[in-house]
């Protein structure tokens, strides 16, 4: 396993009441939709290696969900457009760690290759009162599995968090209905690990968080939710970030300690 870690986390998501509950939503900018950090390189080595060599695992879309895929794809590249480092080519685009991407491929296939972000298409049946997840490439699952998420409403994918209640789901349906193209919005999650794997796939309700005393790692994954004009579908986008818990000092510490203290029990992760 090669430990791909952050130099610092970007955002803090515990340390405000309204961010560390659900679901904890923020407007942002149009232009701050897809981030680039330090670990680049090393993340996208570890995306074309899990894309290109287990698809199976990582990529899948249901039968109506290719329009809103390639909208995506679209909306991706056009975001893309004068970043620095990257060159639309013909037929590909170079990354900023040199490599070349093939635009001839599945649509998130392809735009998962040229960010760091996993995309998710989340569609609205006609008749239906739910959003349910119909597209998606997910290299870095943090206890989830694509499989027994692809084609499931919006409540049935998060039945296994205990805060997802009923309350939570009809704000979380609420905002993928209003949520604007002009207005993303973002969110945060906070995860505690035991190792610094990105690619950590679980079944659902199977035990996967570590003991007091085993946290090593805080894993944030910064998610936004964006609408796509065109088709009306909602791009939901995940970036993920990890940082040792001892590298965490200060008030940011302090307050982790108050919400989290179980993470910090006696052993090799207390601090």
């Amino acid at each position: 396993m090669t430990e791909i870690v952050h130099d610092r986390l970007p955002l803090a998501p515990w340390m405000a009441d309204h961010t560390l509950r659900l679901p904890g939503t923020v407007p942002i900018a149009p232009a701050d939709w897809l981030q680039r950090d330090e670990v680049f390189a090393a993340q996208m080595a570890e995306r074309d290696r899990l894309i290109l060599g287990r698809p199976a695992e990582v990529h899948a879309m249901t039968g109506t969900a290719r329009p809103a895929a390639e909208e995506l794809l679209g909306l991706v590249l056009a975001h893309l457009v004068g970043v620095p480092g990257y060159a639309r080519e013909p037929g590909e685009v170079r990354r900023p760690d040199g490599v070349a991407v093939p635009l001839d491929g599945p649509p998130l296939v392809v735009a998962g290759r040229l960010v760091q972000e996993d995309l998710v298409v989340i569609e609205k049946p006609a008749g239906e009162d739910e959003h349910r997840l119909t597209a998606a490439v997910v290299c870095f699952p943090s206890n989830w599995t694509l499989a027994e998420k692809l084609g499931m409403p919006l409540v049935r994918i998060h039945r296994p968090v205990p805060a997802y209640d009923d309350a939570v789901a009809r704000r979380v349906q609420r905002l993928f209905d209003a949520v604007r193209p002009e207005a993303p919005l973002m969110r945060a999650n906070l995860i505690p690990d035991a190792g610094a794997e990105l690619h950590n796939p679980r079944p659902e309700f199977s035990w996967h968080g570590p003991r007091p005393g085993e946290v090593r790692f805080v894993r944030v994954e910064r998610q936004t939710i964006l609408r796509l004009p065109a088709t009306g579908a909602a791009a939901f986008s995940i970036h993920v970030y990890q940082v040792p818990l001892a590298a965490i000092t200060g008030p940011e510490r302090d307050r982790l300690r108050e919400v989290r203290p179980d993470w910090f029990a006696a052993g090799p992760a207390g601090g």
